[in-house]
């Protein structure tokens, strides 16, 4: 009922025009940097290795090396050094923002035919666990990458916090527990894997304190010796031989030719907030871009709960519709972009909307859309000087492919799944791949991680989720919940509900709709998948997701967080500046 109520105000307030403002000569000038540092992640440890590096004169982007490596520990069955990631930065002196991609890239002998039974069926398997299922990570190059370009402090720094909490071990928590005993089977089958995760020869327990010796010897020589301290060298050698002692194919040419990517973020505009998010490989900027053009037309303070969520669902439909069709990797993908993006492409989507009826999803033409998994994870950072970070990195699965090279403590990812491996065929949710997304040598999967920003004249706001597909429409519920004036935490706490043009059905957390409104949908056409009730063959779960997020008020001055409460270990902290920025 609380979640509830929540979201009725949200939608209920979410869309009022803004009112009368001061005039740009009487408003008083915002300050020009915020009071301190305010991070939020998936794990207090996490959390707190930022805030150290920020005391040792670090700014975010020290302090987002810091978290990223602290969650690639004590997180690894959402993310770590074996996977990839997005980083959308924001440099507050020179007001710059840029997007660093650092996804996983496809090796040279990951053929789609590599994919197929003797039969030539799809070998879900080979797909999914060990070495033919891992893309060649990114992760440990972005933190290179941010060391040299962005932060203040030499790397060995910036890591020293993941290092000892790998090598002095962390205690395991209920959802590392859990997902171990989920994904058990494939786990044991690799001798790395069993050295870390098994003692005397039975899975850590809930309490146990799981130290990751191997991790923290890899991430010591990433510290260093910089990218040659995990593209090649001694943990380049062990990578590869645990890959092909497995039966997989990595090559050192291409593990040494990994490169992060730079790209210009998307920016537009809803109400009055510039919003800045993930271009491509992600697919969540573009869908958000067209998701909130659509609504913006519409005065959805004059309209019942039940109207209000017709037309957000609606609007999600068509962006997913797109996401199918026309994204990939920008680097191998002909995307057209300005079209996707603009005002006047999101009006002519808005035209065929029926504000009284549900438009069936098979009206608009195509097949089904590509998923990704729900096991990823998210930080935001705001440092004094005004820089922030929103970073989305993952491993795909739980627990990636399960194979970890012995000797190198990295469990690899498996994201050549997010390919269009066989297409036409439906990947480990169920759904299906196309041309744009087939895997080529050194192309990168297409993903639906969006990290975020958002800014107006009285507030700042970074913020991101896990959750597959799921993280597209939570960043854009959270974003409605910061517009309709709600606080960081009041936004990471949100009940969701989500559409993805295929299939076509409004999933929905507990608490979501009354059953008033969940039966006015239901008369407008729409089908519903609410917890428990199998429609589909595929009932939403209970929660999902893992926001987190942190604003900076400028009108009053004041940082906050939001930790998704759905994740107890989960983090925001907030701390003074202790001098003034430099």
């Amino acid at each position: 009922m609380i979640f509830r109520r929540v979201v009725a105000l949200l939608l209920a307030v979410a869309f009022i025009p803004a009112g009368f403002a001061a005039d740009a000569d009487t408003r008083p000038a915002a300050p020009s940097h915020p009071p301190g540092t305010a991070i939020a992640s998936a794990h207090e440890l996490a959390t707190q290795a930022g805030l150290d590096i920020v005391r040792q004169g670090g700014n975010a982007f020290d302090a987002a090396i810091a978290v990223s490596a602290a969650l690639s520990v004590v997180e690894p069955i959402s993310s770590g050094l074996g996977g990839g990631g997005f980083f959308l930065l924001h440099d507050g002196r020179t007001g710059k923002d840029v997007f660093i991609d650092a996804r996983e890239t496809a090796p040279a002998a990951a053929t789609p035919d590599k994919y197929l039974l003797p039969n030539g069926e799809f070998d879900r398997d080979r797909a999914e666990n060990g070495p033919w299922a891992a893309g060649i990570p990114g992760l440990p190059a972005a933190f290179v990458h941010l060391a040299e370009n962005y932060g203040r402090l030499p790397l060995k720094t910036s890591l020293a916090p993941a290092i000892r909490i790998a090598r002095e071990g962390f205690p395991v928590y209920a959802r590392l527990a859990r997902g171990y005993a989920a994904r058990r089977e494939v786990m044991e089958r690799y001798p790395g894997t069993r050295a870390v995760f098994l003692a005397n020869g039975k899975p850590l327990q809930e309490g146990d304190l799981l130290k990751q010796p191997d991790l923290a010897r890899t991430l010591e020589r990433l510290a260093a010796q910089g990218f040659d301290g995990f593209y090649r060298g001694e943990t380049a050698k062990k990578l590869l031989a645990g890959v092909k002692a497995e039966g997989g194919q990595w090559t050192v040419q291409e593990l040494a030719a990994y490169t992060v990517r730079e790209r210009e973020p998307l920016k537009f505009h809803y109400n009055d907030w510039q919003v800045t998010t993930a271009p491509p490989p992600s697919s969540g900027g573009v869908a958000l871009t067209q998701m909130l053009q659509i609504l913006d037309a519409y005065d959805l303070s004059a309209l019942d709960e039940t109207h209000r969520a017709h037309l957000i669902v609606e609007a999600m439909r068509r962006a997913f519709r797109d996401r199918t069709f026309y994204l990939g990797d920008p680097d191998f993908v002909d995307i057209p972009m300005k079209t996707l993006t603009s005002p006047y492409y999101a009006a002519g989507l808005r035209a065929t909307i029926n504000p009284e009826k549900a438009t069936p999803s098979d009206l608009l033409s195509g097949q089904q859309t590509p998923l990704e998994d729900e096991e990823t994870t998210h930080f935001s950072i705001i440092d004094a000087e005004g820089n922030r970070v929103a970073a989305t990195q993952t491993v795909n699965l739980l627990f990636g492919s399960g194979l970890i090279p012995p000797g190198t403590g990295v469990l690899l990812n498996n994201e050549m799944d997010d390919f269009a491996l066989k297409p036409g065929t439906p990947n480990a949710f169920g759904v299906m791949g196309f041309d744009a997304n087939a895997p080529k040598p050194g192309k990168r999967m297409l993903s639906s991680m969006t990290p975020s920003f958002m800014e107006s004249p009285e507030r700042v706001a970074v913020l991101g989720t896990p959750g597959g597909s799921r993280i597209i429409t939570m960043v854009l519920l959270g974003m409605l919940g910061y517009d309709a004036g709600l606080g960081a935490q009041e936004v990471a706490a949100l009940p969701r509900f989500h559409h993805q043009w295929m299939p076509d059905v409004i999933q929905a957390e507990s608490g979501m709709f009354s059953d008033d409104v969940a039966r006015q949908l239901q008369a407008m056409g729409h089908t519903l998948s609410l917890p428990g009730d199998g429609v589909s063959g595929r009932a939403s779960s209970h929660q999902w997701g893992n926001l987190q997020t942190v604003e900076w008020d400028k009108a009053a001055n004041t940082l906050s967080g939001g930790s998704d409460p759905r994740n107890p270990v989960g983090s925001a902290k907030v701390e003074p500046a202790a001098e003034s920025p430099r």
